[in-house]
Order: structure tokens, then C-alpha cells, then sequence
């Protein structure tokens, strides 16, 4: 299958026979452009960073777990193409050079990137936008004071020309892979194939080729179906595409459930957030997937979608024991729903670092209080057994009790009888046991703190 996309600038027409080859490959292999780094190339280092424009607007992306049919019909700008044609440097090149943020050097072609897409962007939240990018040498210090001079720079034109995006035309697929641009063309393609593997960002599957070196198999690329895409509301409910990526969700939960909101802004670096979807994240089945335990707490249901056409179960239930979900052969995730709410919901996550760590135990508590009593719980923790999972035992100590230290506190010792939890690099059982037993304690300080604050005012 051939792919067409803009590459600082100019098209290019790929015929793709092998879709695992990433971005970052070929743009070394075979365009020497080598500016573009391969640091860890898993998607943490951001030394491969490149800016990828689409119908939704720039972003900053990994391109070491960018597969080459992502790119199909957008425009990619890599390192050599941030100054102008002319030469002239870019402003974010400027200030780097003005304020020394650059010593060894191989991280900057990374940083220069995302500085640059930001500037385009206008974001000025150079800690959470640099985050993804990862520097030993200079520190961040300098590279934050240039990120800062830079920002009331214009936009060089060039810069702005990729908003452009190339016509593409549709060619006959190929047998190894297809990019549906419809559900019916997917569910028609996974029933044939019902052992194919479903490529949504790729954040995931991405380590799979660079990692663990797997043959995939035959492949659809799902970033062309605009029936997986967007976020419909309502007046009383949210419905969310599969394809909907953790950037895309961050702002309307920011609205509703700004908790959330906090941890999705922790989840992985921009470059990893602006690929990542929700219903990969849901797909994978991991038991330290930070989503799955914020909507499992927010009662949500997961919409199925397959040779026997649509299905919609509680997502609670999706989740069977590790590595085993409620998939039907040939099924596939097509979007998650839930009904608005009161905001009674509190994300912790624990990690050993604060930005871009897998979570050593996640809790995520909907706990509804009338007259200050329990009428509801829903109480649901990542990395405290095989699958995210609810604590019902836990829910039932406290509904239906007082709102107070002694419910709780018979809450989370009822956590013994919901989990077992396993010791691993992260975290000891032990360990874990008492930070999600903690967590529910911190919820309801903070309830009742909150509680105190509304009463004096």
C-alpha cells in the first residue's frame, strides 16, 4: 500500500511493504536525516521527537514507536526542518544557542522540536510540555529560560505551511496491513482476521516490534476511522471514541472531573499523551493502566463492536484475570460512555517519579455522601492485583455508615479481603497494601477539609 505525507515540506510518496518499520528508521535509514535520535527507543528519552500535523493541529511525537502508514496524508517536520529555508534559525534555535541549553547534544534535536511545536501552539507550560524530553547534560534550567525568551517570537511562515496536509488517494491494500478508514471496512477486515493485531497510537505495540522483536502478524492502523474518533456530549452523558487520545480527553475532564484531569496530565509526556488513546489503554488489559480504574470508579460502560455487530457491558466486567478480557473473535473496542455525575471523584496515583512512571498502585474513589452518610462507593484500584479492579468489600463497610474516621477506617482494613497484592521492582505487597489503604484515608481528610472550607465561607 502506498502512503503520502509532507516531510519538512515536500511530499512523498512511500509504497510501505513492511508496516513495523518506525519513523525513525526511515528517516536514518533512509533519509539520512539523522538529526533524530534513537536514544531509548521505547518512547521515554524524547531524543526522537518530531512534530506530526494533522486535521487536529500539531503535536509533539515519538518517532522511535511511530509506525511508518501513521504518517499517512500528514505532515512530519523533523530537526532539519525547523529553521527557515533561508537558514535562518528558528527562534526557539536562537534562544537555545542565547542561553547555552545545549551540551552534548544529543537530546537537543528533541527538545528543539517540541520547543518548536509549543512555540506553534502557543503553550507556555514549558515544564509539562518539556517533560516528555529528556536531558543529563545541561539540566533543564537553561532550556526552560530559552523556551521562555522564545515565546512571544512570531511564528516563522514555514512553520505554519503544514497545515497543508497533502492530498492522498486510495490505493488497493496490502496484504500484510490495511488503514480502514470506516468500521464496517475494520470489523469486515478483523473477522477475516480475527488474530490480527489493531494498532491504535502504538505507544503500546510500539515496544512490541522495538523491544521484543514480534511479528505481528497482519495489521490495521486505526488512525484513519473517524467512526473511533471524538467525544460526543450530552446533557446527561459522555460518550468517548476509542480513538480519542489522553490529550484530547484531558481538557473535558478537566471540566468534569478535574482530578482525572490531574492524573491523565501524568500519564506518559506530551509526545506519549497526544498518541496514546483510551481505548488502547482499555485494549491492553494492564492492571496498571491509569484510565481503566478512573472509569471503572465513574461506573462507565465500554461499547464492543464485531461480527455480531454491537455489545456494551459494564467495563468492570471487561476485565477477566491477567491477559484475558471479554473479547469476542474479531471484536474490538469501538468507544466508552458514562453519565455525568457529581465530581465525588479523587485520582491517586503513586509512582516513583512524578512525570512519565507506570503507577505502582492507582486509586480512583467515587464516594457519595448525603447528610453525612455513605449512600455510595465506588472504590476501584490499578496495581493491586492481575486487573484493575473494584473493592467491594471495602464498598460494603462503608455504604449505608456515618461519613467518618471509623467507617473508613474499617474500609481499609477490609482492603486485605479485595486484594492480594504481588511484590515486584515497583513496589512490595506490603507496601502497596498500606499506600491504597492510605489513599482512602487521604480522601476522606481532603472530603472533610473541603467539608470545613464550604462551612466557613
Amino acid at each position: 500500500m502506498d502512503i503520502t505525507f509532507l516531510l519538512n515540506g515536500e511530499t512523498v510518496h512511500l509504497s510501505v511493504k513492511d508496516p513495523t518499520v518506525t519513523l525513525l528508521d526511515w528517516l536514518r535509514e533512509e533519509r539520512a536525516l539523522t538529526g533524530t535520535k534513537e536514544g531509548c527507543n521505547e518512547g521515554d528519552c524524547g531524543a526522537c521527537s518530531v512534530i506530526v500535523t494533522d486535521i487536529d493541529g500539531a503535536k509533539p511525537l515519538n518517532a522511535c514507536i511511530l509506525f511508518l502508514p501513521q504518517v499517512h496524508g500528514k505532515a512530519v517536520r523533523t530537526v532539519e526542518g525547523i529553521a527557515s529555508p533561508d537558514g535562518t534559525l528558528h527562534p526557539v534555535q536562537s534562544a537555545m544557542v542565547e542561553h547555552h541549553g545545549s551540551q552534548c547534544g544529543f537530546c537537543t534535536p528533541g527538545f528543539i522540536t517540541t520547543m518548536a511545536c509549543n512555540h506553534l501552539n502557543g503553550l507556555t507550560d514549558h515544564d509539562t510540555g518539556l517533560a516528555g524530553n529528556l536531558c543529563r547534560c545541561t539540566g533543564y534550567a537553561p532550556i526552560r529560560r530559552a523556551a521562555k525568551s522564545a515565546e512571544t517570537e512570531p511564528v516563522p511562515k514555514h512553520m505554519k505551511a503544514d497545515a497543508n496536509l497533502p492530498e492522498v488517494t486510495e490505493t488497493t491494500p496490502n496484504p500484510s496491513w490495511v488503514q480502514p478508514a470506516s468500521l464496517k471496512e475494520l470489523a469486515d477486515w478483523h473477522i477475516q482476521h480475527p488474530e490480527g493485531t489493531l494498532i491504535a497510537g502504538a505507544t503500546d505495540v510500539g515496544l512490541w516490534v522495538t523491544k521484543d522483536f514480534r511479528d505481528l502478524g497482519p495489521v490495521a492502523f486505526l488512525n484513519r476511522c473517524r467512526d473511533l474518533c471524538g467525544i460526543e456530549e450530552t446533557h446527561d452523558a459522555v460518550r468517548i471514541g476509542a480513538m480519542t487520545t489522553l490529550a484530547e480527553l484531558e481538557p473535558i475532564m478537566d471540566r468534569l472531573h478535574p482530578s482525572f484531569a490531574e492524573m491523565i496530565r501524568r500519564y506518559g509526556s506530551a509526545q506519549v499523551r497526544s498518541a496514546a488513546t483510551i481505548g488502547g489503554n482499555i485494549a491492553n488489559g494492564s492492571p496498571i493502566g491509569d484510565a481503566s480504574p478512573a472509569l471503572i470508579a465513574m461506573d462507565a460502560r465500554l461499547h464492543l463492536y464485531g461480527a455480531a455487530g454491537a455489545r456494551e457491558i459494564p467495563l468492570e466486567n471487561f476485565f477477566i484475570e491477567y491477559g484475558k478480557q471479554d473479547l469476542q473473535a474479531g471484536e474490538f473496542v469501538r468507544a466508552i460512555s458514562f453519565a455525568k455525575q457529581p465530581d465525588r471523584l479523587k485520582c491517586y496515583k503513586l509512582s516513583k517519579r512524578f512525570d512519565q512512571d507506570i503507577s505502582a498502585v492507582c486509586a480512583c474513589l467515587w464516594i457519595a455522601v448525603d447528610d453525612d452518610r455513605v449512600t455510595d462507593a465506588r472504590l476501584a484500584f490499578g496495581g493491586m492485583a492481575g486487573i484493575p479492579k473494584r473493592a467491594t468489600q471495602a464498598e460494603k463497610q462503608m455504604i449505608g455508615q456515618a461519613w467518618s474516621h471509623e467507617t473508613v477506617a474499617a474500609a481499609m482494613n477490609a482492603l486485605n479481603m479485595d486484594f492480594t497484592p504481588l511484590s515486584d521492582m515497583r513496589a512490595s505487597a506490603a507496601y502497596r497494601m498500606e499506600t491504597a489503604q492510605n489513599m482512602l484515608l487521604r480522601y476522606w481528610l481532603e472530603d472533610l477539609n473541603s467539608a470545613n472550607v464550604r462551612v466557613r465561607a
